[in-house]
Formats: C-alpha cells, structure tokens, sequence
C-alpha cells in the first residue's frame, strides 16, 4: 500500500492558513477532526477531509497541521493502517499509549507563544472544543472557529453532498410510531422543564421519524436536523426527497393532523439561523436541550444560561434499548445472515485449497449470498477479509495493492455484517482451511474462552459495560497476551452498526448501564503482526435472568448471542477450556444446528446445512 504523497497539499493548506481570504488573522496550527458535521464516525466522501489531507482512511483519527508539522491520532485498531497510508510528512500519535501525548499537550509543545489554533466550529463537538479551549488557554494560545473549512479551500474536486430517496418503515419494523415516539421524547422534556430539543445525529433523526437513506455508504441515514418544541416539530432536509409520495403519507405531511405533531420541513442549511432565533426568543429559565457531541457552532447558537446539554440524549437511550418487534427484526436479521455465512464458509472449504480465492473474492462472495436474502438492503460496513499478516491489520480491508490469495497455511479473519430492513448484523469468524499450529490453536482458545466469559456473564442490574471488558481479557492476560480495541459496542436496529450509549470497552468513559432488550458484540481478539489476526464476535442481546439469591432486589442480566454462525472447532484446544466453557460451545452449536438448519432446509439449502451439521459436532467428538 504506497502511501499518500501530502507536501503540496499541506503547502496549499499553510497558505491558507495564513490568508486573510479565509481567516480573520493567520493560524499557527489547523485541527482537521474526522467526523462531519453531525459528528458521525462513519462519513459521506464530502466530509472526508482528514483522509483527503492525510491519506489515512479509518474511521477514527484527528489531523492537525502547524507551520512546521503535521501529526495524526488514532487508536490502536489503526497503527498498521495508518502508518502504511501516510507519507514521511507527518507523525503518527499513537493513542492509548502512556508516551503519547495528548492533541493539547503536542500544541503546547510545539507552537510559538500566544499562537490561535483554528478549527471549523460545525466539526468540533462542544464537549471537545470545551476540553481543548480550556487547555490552549492555560497555556497562552487561543482556539478559534474558522467559518469557512480550510480544507475545503484546497479540495478542488470534492464530492457533492449526497442526497438520495428516503426509505420508510412500517409498524412491523418499528414497534412504535413517529408520533409516539415525540409525545414520548415531549414527556421526557417536560419532566426537566426543557422547551426545545435539538437532534443532530444522524442515526437519531432516522429513528425518530421511522425513516431510512442512504446518503452515507453502509449506514443508512441521511442528512437532517430537528428541532421539536412542545407544540412543534421542525425537519431540516434538502433536495427534493419531500416530494415522495410514499414519504409525504409516511409524514403525513398533507393531512389535517394536530398542530403539534404537523411537520415544517426547512432547508438542511437553514438549521444554524433558526436555532439563532429560537436562542434570541427565550425568557428566564427556558432551556434547550442539546447532546454535549453537537457541534460547538449549533451550541453556541443557544446563550450560555439556556442551555441544556447531556453526554445522552433520550432518543439515544431510547433507540438502544430494542422494543419485541425490533428485537425480533434482530433475530430473524441474524438467522438470514447465518445461512448466507454457511453457504460462505461451505464454498470457501471447497475453493481455498485450489489457490484462486482471495480477500477480495471471498468479501464479494459473501455480500453475494448476503444479497439473496429477503430484506437484504446493502452492507452494515466495508467488509475485513483478511489472511495470514493482513489479519494483524484490525481493521483491515482488502485492495489490490494488499489483496493476498486464501491458503491452507494461513489463518483467515473475516469480520462482515449487513443491513437487513428487519435488522443489522456484524459477525466475526477466524478460520483454518488447513491444519492450524498448536500456537494458533492456544491464542485461538484464550480468545474463545474470553469470548465465553462475556457471553456467559452474570452480573447486576445497573452494571456498566466497562465492568466485563476485564472477562474478555483475562486468560490472554494470563499468558502475558492482550488485545488493542474495545470488546464490544451497541448496534443499531436497521440503523448504525456501532451505537451509543453502552459498549464494554477498556476505556471507562460515560457509557450508560446495560439493560434489557440492549445489543451489543462480543468480540475479543488477538493479533500478532506480521503473522495473523484472530477475533471472535457475537452480536448479543441483554436480557434478565434468574438468579440464586437477589441482593437488594437488584435483579441479574446476562446476554443471549442473536449471531448463530458455528466456530470452527478445529481451532480450538479442547484441553485448555473447562468443563463449563465445553458446554458453553457445545450448547451454541446445538443452538445454530436447530435454528439455521432448519431455516437452511426451507431454503432448499442442502450442502450449506450439510456443511452446518458437520461444523456443530459436539467437541469431544469433533476432535
């Protein structure tokens, strides 16, 4: 993978920087975030600028650009990755390491006193600008929002902003109707006396309303904001995507409704003016309600003293927690997904020995069987195909360049998911076409019984997901082994594929208790670079569970796995799982037999269940 080569570019974005075209005074450094105006982590090609001035495409990471330098974060699913696309231009920070240091701290180190630090104020969330402002200022420099992007300046061929056809759902998807939903989300106003909200995240505007896009590959939201009042609701959306009949009825844009659940649709470009003037009209004590992740600019369209800003929204709470009807989407998602993994792997055993499989071929042959299922809209992200050292890559993705042929010698990762109507899917499997060494089958089995003791886990009512990130880790640290990414995050209901507000991750950031009808992976790992990756991943969903005794009436949850794809037991160590670990797995393959093979058989899928049956052998037996 040859990298990106930046020197003109940077040289074209320090001549803006300085010209008084585009800033009121020059800049001594330029903070280029890699989220969009929404705050979004997966992105239209419009809002790729960190990748445009960097070369570095994942999904996590901030630029930023000085005089003399030029610097990347990002964390460790990326460190490969980012290092293989960059040039000898820029530095890359290494986040979560103790030696790296902070954006602020770096500022401070390397710019001249008294220097501004610019940012554009749509792309910053205010928690951020927050945080940075208030260490800039302590130490002599000042950040300041740039109105025009700076990278935009010098993007001369960037995409135009999406803007395609809407796609509504019914009560069978859904559970609840929009206008539940807003009476809903108005109770909850009500209760801490807030007269206006505000919604910017894209994945919370398309689950308000019932609606789907596409305006953002694998994640099927679109462009908007709204602002809901008590008696008021307002829908900021361009094009001409309100003309649709089938989305003006959904709306019910042309009926005689009530006033306060009657739709305005404005201009998507309009938000920024109209939050001014609901800003400007309110009296004493009137507040509105923001996410702290909005944008610094929406924010600062509220006076200070009126505003009301929480790290969660209700809505965001409220779209993790899964009603019966999402629910059952989820599962009937995860049993469509299961048979398209088993024709997969079935094809792939037959196919890999004769050498003309590669990470590319077999990612296309999985949205292939993928697609021929009912439902089936597009993939949930861009899928990790990787063998033997590109598996090292976490979030690795095939191109040419790196495209290596399947091998009977190499271990093979394939981390897929896709967006169903009724549901989103994201699975992992570690693969063996051959005869795997007795270190890739221990690594394996420390993963696996990781895996497990998530999957298994028992734990309070009100327990936080950072809490059981320590289970996944436990018998990789045990062997002095470890992994750098968080073991799990939510997933949406036909929606994001990572989700707020619960996860289980190392880091202990205000992610909010798990609670029944939540969803999240499991999805420990292991990478040795330059050699292979290995990763296990469930989609689970948390539900209650009766326990011996209940201390303080608290109650006890564990999680179900909804994903029922077999894990291949040739890879693993049975000597090294207990008793109860053997169960475990045991139990999950009796589970996916029943389930997928009896959906395999409607199907008239008859060497995919053949394939099932053999891949769910009890483990004694199967060794």
């Amino acid at each position: 993978m040859s990298p990106k080569i930046t020197t003109e570019l940077l040289k074209q974005l320090r001549q803006v920087m300085k010209s008084p075209k585009y800033v009121q005074e020059p800049v001594q450094a330029y903070i280029v975030p890699s989220g969009d105006a929404h705050q979004s982590e997966y992105i239209a090609p419009c809002d790729c600028r960190r990748a445009f001035i960097s070369g570095f495409d994942g999904s996590a990471g901030t630029a930023i650009v000085t005089d003399q330098h030029a610097a990347m974060w990002t964390d460790g699913r990326y460190f490969l990755q980012a290092a293989q696309q960059m040039d000898n231009n820029w530095t890359l920070m290494k986040m979560g390491l103790k030696d790296t240091p902070t954006q602020e701290d770096w500022l401070v180190s390397v710019l001249p006193e008294g220097s501004k630090v610019g940012v554009d104020p749509f792309i910053i969330p205010a928690d951020q600008w927050k945080r940075m402002s208030k260490a800039l200022r302590s130490a002599g420099h000042d950040l300041v929002p740039i109105k025009e992007n700076l990278i935009d300046t010098i993007w001369t061929d960037c995409p135009q902003r999406p803007c395609k056809p809407l796609i509504t759902l019914d009560l069978s998807y859904t559970g609840v109707s929009w206008k539940d939903k807003i009476a809903s989300l108005r109770s909850k106003m009500a209760e801490r006396k807030v007269l206006w909200f505000v919604v910017t995240a894209l994945d919370e505007v398309a689950w308000l309303f019932n609606l789907r896009g596409s305006d953002v590959e694998y994640n099927p939201v679109f462009f908007a904001y709204a602002v809901i009042g008590m008696n008021t609701i307002r829908l900021f959306i361009d094009g001409d995507r309100m003309t649709d009949a089938a989305v003006r009825e959904h709306l019910q844009l042309d009926s005689t409704l009530e006033p306060e659940f009657k739709i305005q649709v404005m201009p998507y470009g309009s938000i920024l003016s109209e939050l001014q003037a609901v800003g400007a009209g309110l009296s004493p004590k009137e507040k509105v309600w923001l996410s702290d992740k909005a944008s610094y600019a929406l924010t600062e369209a509220i006076p200070k003293p009126y505003r009301y800003l929480t790290p969660y929204t209700p809505i965001c709470i409220a779209k993790a927690v899964k009603n019966a009807s999402e629910t059952e989407g989820m599962r009937r998602a995860h049993i469509k997904d299961a048979v398209a993994l088993c024709e997969l792997f079935n094809w792939l055993e037959k196919e890999v020995p004769k050498g003309t499989v590669t990470e590319i071929i077999a990612a296309d042959k999985a949205e292939e069987f993928r697609s021929q299922q009912k439902d089936f809209v597009e993939l949930s992200f861009a899928t990790i195909s990787s063998t033997g050292p590109n598996g090292a890559i976490i979030h690795y993705k095939p191109v040419p360049e790196t495209n290596r042929t399947l091998s009977v010698n190499e271990i093979y990762l394939l981390d897929s998911g896709a967006q169903y109507k009724d549901g989103t899917t994201d699975v992992t499997r570690t693969m063996h076409f051959g005869t795997p060494s007795a270190y890739e089958k221990e690594c394996f089995t420390y993963v696996l019984k990781g895996h497990i003791a998530v999957s298994a886990a028992i734990f309070p009512n009100g327990t936080k997901g950072h809490l059981l990130d320590s289970f996944a880790r436990s018998a990789l640290w045990d062997c002095g082994l470890d992994y750098l990414h968080g073991t799990g995050h939510g997933v949406g209901s036909f929606l994001n594929v990572h989700e707020g507000p619960c996860g289980i991750s190392y880091k202990t950031f205000a992610d909010e208790p798990l609670e029944a009808g939540m969803i999240v992976s499991d999805e420990p790992g292991y990478y040795e670079d330059g050699s292979f990756g290995i990763r296990i991943e469930n989609v689970v969903l948390v539900i209650p569970v009766e326990t011996k005794y209940n201390f303080k009436n608290r109650g006890s949850l564990t999680f179900e796995p909804l994903t029922l794809v077999p894990i291949q037991t040739k890879m693993i160590d049975v000597n090294l799982l207990t008793q109860k670990e053997r169960n475990w797995v045991d139990d999950y393959h009796q589970k996916c037999r029943e389930v997928i093979g009896a959906e395999l058989e409607r199907q008239g899928r008859h060497e995919a269940l053949q394939w099932l049956i053999r891949e769910t052998e009890p483990l004694l037996r199967a060794q």
